[in-house]
């Protein structure tokens, strides 16, 4: 599964280009000596421009960063991504699935294929939500799956991401760069689009709208304001899709309906695409002290009179210790083999493995069970004896909080960086949106880890992000 040298997606160990990379590799022969960098800077004035940024908590360098961008795409071949959309497609399909038995029957539980403590006892279950069915059964309309490649056809799911996953507006930014920084370059390839993602989320949220609604439903955005890290793409996805961006003192609830308030009197709202936790959504249902929520949605909700995209509750299915059974899951609720892996994990809780991990920790990757953006994980090969001492209390302390992973050697990508053209580490995180069908958006983000070596590409941990093309036949 590891190899000394990682798997390089453009270019062979022996040194030939691979098939999909012999234009781009034409194209950047013929570039002049300063033409990536000038790309660069124009890449960069741009999204300054459109105010592309994301906020970093606890940041010394200010609230406010760009996210680096580079200007040489990642390509995927249209036979690559037949496989690998199909592969996600069933996982997605699974997950749904299981949230639906989880919220009502637990089969699953009773069969014993799931331990009853992981998800009765998981803090990212939704008591409230047993019983309730949501419009066409989903409870996930828009999933991010970040994903690894180690080799030609070797792909692992590194998590699901089914409560809010973020960055899609990068992914669609990334696209609109580079069709102004290489025009000339688009018309050499056959590259699938990604820009109707927007419409594609409409027409989703308006395929799960509540029973009863006549004409066209009346679809929100719902943010907990400018304060957010993702503020940006909030404004941005209510912007593309034609929708309202609204923040919980905008909605209220009457009657066990939702209305906005507006300069012409309220509007009934339909569907709700909500990036506000769980926890905040609802003021009388959850958290009593959330100032971001709407006081009443849940009763509403459940009422079947509004549709939360995505569902609470959802976050049961993306939680890293659930990961372990995805395999588990796909085979119980379609009775197939997952055509994607999951990284090996172990499992802390089980004394064998927990013998193991405290042996080889140096050699690891620790994760959280509930972090995410890069916190609280530790990647053994590159931190200090300090933090594999701190992690190793840690792991003692609360074994069932961490999840532990070998060290994948992520594939690479030929990246721009200020010495020139060099190999850096990448992830992709595709989009689908599920609602009276399951829509993939071709390609999706790529993140790469823009220090040399680096295995980490978190945004907010100095990753990147480049344009991700997948080709069409």
């Amino acid at each position: 599964m590891t190899s000394t040298l990682p798997f390089d997606e453009m270019i062979n160990a022996d040194g030939s280009v691979r098939e999909p990379y012999l234009i781009l590799q034409e194209w950047l022969a013929e570039q002049p000596p300063q033409a990536l960098k000038l790309m660069s800077a124009d890449a960069e004035a741009l999204f300054r421009r459109l105010g592309i940024t994301f906020a970093v908590y606890g940041s010394n360098e200010g609230t406010e960063k760009l996210i680096p961008f580079d200007v040489i795409p990642r390509i995927i071949s249209a036979m690559e991504w037949r496989r690998l959309s199909k592969a996600i497609e069933q996982r997605v399909r699974a997950m749904n699935a299981f949230l639906y038995d989880i919220y009502h029957r637990q089969e699953i539980i009773k069969a014993g294929r799931i331990p009853e403590a992981l998800i009765v006892g998981n803090e990212a279950f939704c008591p409230q939500m047993m019983g309730l069915d949501p419009a066409r059964g989903v409870y996930a309309h828009i999933i991010g799956v970040d994903i690894v490649r180690v080799g030609p056809d070797e792909w692992y799911v590194l998590e699901d991401n089914l409560r809010t996953p973020s960055g899609v507006s990068y992914m669609l930014e990334d696209r609109e760069a580079m069709l102004q920084l290489a025009p000339e370059l688009f018309q050499r390839y056959n590259v699938a689009p990604v820009e109707t993602y927007p419409e594609t989320l409409r027409r989703t949220m308006e395929s799960v709208a509540p029973v009863g609604v006549t004409g066209t439903p009346n679809l929100v955005v719902l943010t907990p304001g400018i304060y957010n890290s993702a503020y940006f793409e909030h404004s941005f996805l209510a912007d593309q899709m034609g929708a309202e961006l609204c923040e919980g003192n905008d909605l209220y609830v009457e009657g066990g309906k939702v209305y906005m308030r507006t300069t012409t009197g309220p509007e009934r709202v339909d569907v709700i695409y909500r990036r506000i936790d769980d926890d905040y959504l609802d003021p009388l249902t959850f958290n009593p002290d959330s100032m971001l929520g709407v006081p009443g949605l849940f009763d509403a909700y459940r009422a079947g009179n509004v549709t939360l995209v995505n569902a609470p509750g959802t976050g049961i299915a993306d939680d890293k210790a659930v990961y372990t059974y995805v395999p588990e899951i796909i085979e119980f609720y379609l009775g197939e083999k997952p055509l994607l892996k999951n990284v090996p994990t172990y499992n802390c809780t089980k004394p064998d493995e927990l013998a193991y991990v405290m042996d080889n920790l140096e050699e690891l990757v620790v994760k959280e069970v509930h972090g995410s953006g890069g916190y609280g994980m530790m990647v053994g090969p590159t931190a200090t004896k300090s933090v594999h001492a701190e992690f190793r209390k840690k792991i003692l302390a609360r074994p069932d909080n961490y999840i532990v992973q070998p060290t994948l050697s992520l594939s690479t990508c030929q990246t721009f960086v200020d010495k020139g053209i060099a190999p850096r580490h990448v992830d992709l995180r595709p989009y689908v949106l599920v609602g009276d069908d399951v829509r993939i958006t071709p390609g999706g983000l790529t993140r790469v880890a823009l220090n040399k070596g680096s295995l980490v590409v978190n945004s907010s941990q100095g990753g990147g992000t480049k344009d991700t093309w997948v080709l069409e036949d």
